[in-house]
C-alpha cells in the first residue's frame, strides 16, 4: 500500500468514531498495544526522540530498500501516536518516506484531542522517522 493509501485506511477507522474524544483516545491506546514489543536493549538514551514530553525508543533497519520501524514509549497514547506513524512509514522507500505528505491527522482532527505538548512530540517523531530515512537514502547512494 502507498502512504496515501494507508492514511485514507487511518482516516476511515477514526471517521467510524464519529469525533467521540474518549472512543478516540482509547483506540489510539489499543492502537499502540499492538505494537511489537521493542527489545529492552534497544531502550537506551541514543535511541530516545528528542523533543517527546513522554520517552519515545525508535530504531529503522534497512532491508530491500525499504526501511522499517521499531519504537516503544512509556505512555499508552503516546505509543499509540507512533504506531500510526509506523503503519504509515514501514516498508516505504527512503524517497516515499522523504516526499510523504502527512495529512491523515488533519482529517482525524487529531489535534483537538492530543494537545499542544503532545503535537510537538508527534512532529519530532516524524521528523526522526525521515532522518532515518534520510540517512538510509545517503548511504545507499554512496553506495559503490
Amino acid at each position: 500500500m502507498t502512504i496515501n493509501e494507508i492514511q485514507e485506511e487511518i482516516i476511515s477507522e477514526f471517521s467510524l468514531l464519529d469525533g467521540d474524544m474518549e472512543m478516540t483516545v482509547f483506540y489510539i491506546m489499543e492502537l499502540g498495544q499492538k505494537l511489537p514489543e521493542m527489545n529492552n536493549a534497544d531502550k537506551t538514551d541514543t535511541n530516545i526522540v528528542k523533543g517527546c514530553q513522554s520517552k519515545v525508543w525508535m530504531t529503522a533497519s534497512f532491508d530491500h530498500d525499504k526501511v522499517y520501524f521499531i519504537a516503544d514509549s512509556n505512555t499508552a497514547i503516546t505509543k499509540g501516536l507512533v504506531s500510526l506513524l509506523i503503519r504509515i512509514f514501514n516498508g516505504q522507500t527512503p524517497d516515499q518516506i522523504l516526499n510523504a505528505d502527512l495529512y491523515f491527522m488533519r482529517k482525524i482532527g487529531m489535534e483537538r484531542f492530543i494537545g499542544t505538548q503532545r503535537s510537538n512530540g508527534f512532529a519530532a517523531m516524524i521528523k526522526q522517522m525521515k532522518l532515518y530515512a534520510l540517512a538510509f537514502k545517503t548511504k545507499m547512494e554512496v553506495k559503490p
